[in-house]
């Protein structure tokens, strides 16, 4: 599909720079087939049916921003994917001035050296030393916000807990799964209440969900990978809550495309273990999943692309069109729509 058929027009002043407080005051877009409708993220238990489960991902976001030097030369890396003990794929600032071999400096006493280069922009870095790299990472690195957010301030203290989820346990993501940003404890109560079910699973999201489509077509674009788990025992839960009539709604894209890569085309969830790269475009046929709890994402975007693929194109389009006039919050500290496909 042409790329610019999920371009839209966004004023900067709808992009948050600061997330909702309370958490669970967002606002929150209803989409079910054609209709939309505006609620509060409150609501939400009012909007589901008991039996119905919510789908989270436990991952948890480290500091994966480092700012270093080769010599006088200035050295951003933005780690995205973990390939052993102390070895991390990272996008790289000014990467034409750092080689194979070089020692990057990134304050702290931490350091690393470059194994190799992609013709992506990416490199292996292996980080010297005995420290486990999570410790490293604790001293030298940053919450690495998304470009939106970081370009136009300066990242701080409150960001270590604003970008964490309340369900962030398993170390290794690099952004985090925002949909779950809105969830509070007085909001998980009510859900229990009214007999909605929680699961989790594990999706180390990747720096490359920020990455432009950059191919005027959908079928050029490559996406990259991330590494996800969902245990047996989960997955068993998890078909038997649809078996017995409940819905599986994703709180997330993250969750989506891990339920979507772990199902068959019958629509049972088998335990998965390892890296996924599932794309997600119109024409798509959705096996796992009932509902998608997600925010408000980038024009021209895999993630704008997912939603389309979910409620339709046209239906979405329409959908975005009244969050901009309507001013509602978007991206990783914005507001939040919950999705259901027309019957």
């Amino acid at each position: 599909m042409r790329v610019d058929l999920f371009d839209f027009d966004l004023p900067a002043d709808r992009i948050a720079l600061r997330p909702a407080r309370p958490r669970d005051s967002a606002r929150l877009l209803l989409v079910q087939g054609a209709k939309i409708d505006d609620r509060q993220f409150l609501e939400l238990p009012k909007l589901l049916k008991p039996g119905d489960v919510l789908v989270f991902n436990d991952t948890k976001v480290i500091p994966a921003q480092l700012e270093g030097r080769r010599g006088e030369t200035r050295i951003g890396a933005t780690l995205h994917k973990r390939e052993g003990p102390r070895e991390w794929q990272a996008f790289l600032r000014n990467a034409k001035r750092a080689r194979v071999g070089d020692t990057i400096d990134f304050g702290e006493g931490v350091h690393a050296s470059v194994v190799e280069k992609s013709d992506a922009g990416s490199a292996l870095i292996h980080f010297h030393g005995n420290e486990p790299v999570e410790l490293l990472l604790e001293r030298a690195g940053r919450m690495p916000l998304p470009p939106y957010i970081a370009s136009r301030r300066e990242v701080d203290d409150t960001d270590r807990d604003d970008y964490q989820t309340m369900f962030a346990r398993e170390e290794g993501a690099v952004a985090a799964p925002t949909a779950a940003l809105h969830f509070t404890e007085r909001l998980l109560e009510a859900l229990d209440a009214q007999d909605i079910g929680r699961e989790t699973l594990t999706l180390h999201v990747g720096a490359g969900t920020f990455l432009p489509v950059k191919t005027d077509d959908t079928g050029g674009h490559v996406m990259h990978s991330e590494w996800g788990r969902i245990d047996p025992a989960t997955a068993e839960r998890l078909n038997s809550a649809r078996a017995s009539g409940g819905r599986l709604i994703a709180v997330g894209t993250t969750s989506l495309r891990l339920l979507e890569s772990a199902s068959d085309e019958d629509g049972t969830i088998r335990p998965f273990e390892g890296d996924t790269a599932i794309f997600i475009t119109p024409g798509y046929r959705f096996n796992a999943i009932d509902g998608l709890i997600t925010n408000f994402h980038l024009p021209r975007s895999t993630l704008f692309m997912l939603v389309c693929a979910f409620s339709g194109l046209a239906t979405m389009q329409h959908a975005y069109a009244h969050a901009v006039e309507t001013g509602y919050r978007f991206y990783s500290y914005g507001d939040a729509c919950l999705l259901f496909r027309a019957l």
